[in-house]
């Protein structure tokens, strides 16, 4: 199913409906997750049995991680939102994707290539962050060979600008996964070099961290 042509991926009233169930999942599991944690270690102080260390171990210890995550997950959902409310929806058709052999990947990062918006001819890649939340787009990608699930993302939905971080998605939209390019400095910054003003003002409406617009200008003049 395409995409409906709004001006932007957010007026898709498809779009706001799984963003809402992205964040709804964001923060449902802020609230179960530590309360995940703190019933079984509650449990296990009760218990006072060394053995049951063996049961809960595991289980306390990956509730424990996604308790430390979850507030990342929100956050990852409202910059997803401000990417959403910036940028339309483009759809690609088996766009070129691979596991390492690009600048700044390394061997087991999985990327997906996109055009630069003003250079059509250049692919720009963007690395898939080894993470929980992009397990399910690096078992569909960098394969090489078709297989059924590679199938599933033979189309790709894409709303951002590749030179600085996007949304992507499986037809429906579904499966929102945030990608970003690596930044030119500690803080996040993104690099700005290649775009042009209406590019950057519509980036830092999006939520991309960008140079200030004086340091931009002497860059771009210079």
């Amino acid at each position: 199913m395409a995409p409906t042509h709004h001006p932007t991926a957010w007026d898709d009233p498809a779009t706001r409906r799984a963003w809402a169930k992205l964040v709804t999942c964001a923060l449902l599991g802020q609230i179960l997750w530590p309360a995940a944690w703190l019933g079984l270690l509650a449990w296990y102080v009760i218990m006072s049995m060394t053995w049951t260390l063996w049961f809960f171990f595991v289980p306390l210890l990956y509730s424990f991680y996604r308790a430390f995550l979850q507030p990342s997950y929100i956050s990852w959902a409202i910059h997803t939102r401000r990417l959403l409310r910036a940028y339309p929806w483009q759809v690609f058709e088996e766009p070129e994707n691979g596991i390492g052999k690009v600048p700044g990947a390394t061997a087991g990062d999985v990327w997906l290539s996109f055009p630069d918006p003003e250079h059509p001819d250049e692919k720009l890649p963007m690395i898939l962050r080894v993470h929980i939340r992009s397990l399910w787009w690096r078992r569909r990608l960098g394969r090489g060979y078709a297989t059924s699930k590679t199938q599933q993302i033979r189309e790709v939905w894409f709303a951002g600008d590749p030179r600085f971080a996007a949304v992507i998605a499986a037809p429906g939209p579904r499966r929102f996964h945030l990608v970003q390019q690596r930044p030119m400095n500690r803080r996040g910054v993104a690099d700005p070099r290649g775009a042009g003003p209406a590019a950057l003002e519509r980036a830092r409406r999006a939520g991309v961290r960008l140079p200030d617009a004086d340091s931009v200008t002497e860059g771009t003049t210079g």
